[in-house]
């Protein structure tokens, strides 16, 4: 138990500072390239930020435990937002821009809702991973296009100058997130046999935790910068990425077996948290909204733990 906690520890510290690298050099990449700086954001952001959760997707479909990917994403989902945007919530409220409001607020909600119909015959098959991984590609080109209109504050946040430095943050960011993605997968197993849990709830309530580090390291300087859309977009981007791309994913490698009830607490929460989020008008996401936050992540522990 001891060695098993131990691999996951060390997997959740590299899938962060492995993100981190990732996410830099990343959006540094996409500035080589000319790419308008709205689709940096609204898509290379977001990538980069969910690339933990692929790893640790991709690793535990390939080792026969989809169920983990599915917890992580879901659980993941409900970090973002719940923990993440509800803790920096509690400091300052936080103004959302138009774009983000109309661009991916409904893809936010209705991503989840789609697994979860996808789901009702028992599991997510190959065919239900082609149907998610069509959707996410309807939505980025839609995304993209959009995005051509927009000045995003992403790339003064992350932005890395040097191209050898580029190329050394992609290098060692994506073997540090392949080898996070093996501790984590292995370490978690270990824990869910010796706490008798499943594999969709050590996804959903420990994996997911070490997998949001990208999420809220982009959180944190966003907020200091006062890059606020950066902040809401990369989040609700991320989620979108991990719900449709990461799950489809992992569908397609391996079919996934669904417990409904605990899968009806990861869809629910994560449609409700989208909704408590939208703005009021002007934009505003006021303190007072860090309380349901919170409470609703609490809430969904307490259910998956128990």
């Amino acid at each position: 138990m001891t060695a098993s906690a131990g691999l996951l520890l060390l997997g959740i510290v590299l899938a962060g500072l492995g993100g981190e690298l990732f996410v830099r050099g990343l959006v540094s990449l996409a500035a080589w390239w000319r790419v308008p700086p709205g689709i940096i954001g609204a898509t290379v952001a977001a990538f980069a930020t969910s690339s933990p959760e692929m790893s640790v997707a991709i690793n535990s479909a390939l080792e026969g435990q989809p169920e983990i990917a599915l917890g992580d994403v879901l659980g993941s989902n409900v970090v973002n937002i719940a923990l993440v945007l509800g803790l920096a919530l509690v400091f300052a409220s936080i103004r959302v821009g138009h774009g983000t409001v109309t661009r991916d607020y409904s893809a936010a909600i209705m991503a989840p809702a789609l697994v979860g119909l996808l789901a009702l015959d028992g599991s997510l098959g190959p065919i239900d991973g082609v149907v998610l991984l069509v959707v996410f590609a309807a939505w980025l080109v839609q995304t993209a296009i959009a995005a051509r209109r927009l000045r995003d504050a992403t790339e003064a946040v992350l932005m890395e100058r040097s191209r050898t430095s580029v190329v050394i943050s992609l290098i060692i960011g994506l073997a540090m997130l392949i080898a996070a993605g093996r501790l984590i997968v292995s370490g978690a197993v270990d824990i869910s046999v010796a706490l008798g849990w499943d594999e969709f709830v050590v996804g959903a309530v420990i994996v997911a935790l070490g997998t949001s580090a990208p999420e809220l390291a982009t959180m944190i300087v966003a907020r200091l910068r006062r890059h606020d859309e950066v902040a809401v977009g990369t989040i609700l981007g991320s989620n979108i990425f991990n719900t449709l791309l990461i799950v489809g994913t992992a569908a397609v490698i391996h079919p996934i077996s669904v417990n409904s009830s605990e899968m009806a607490v990861g869809i629910v929460a994560s449609v409700l948290l989208v909704v408590f989020i939208i703005p009021a008008r002007g934009g505003l996401l006021a303190r007072w909204r860090s309380i349901p936050l919170i409470g609703t992540y609490a809430v969904v522990v307490a259910l998956l733990a128990t």
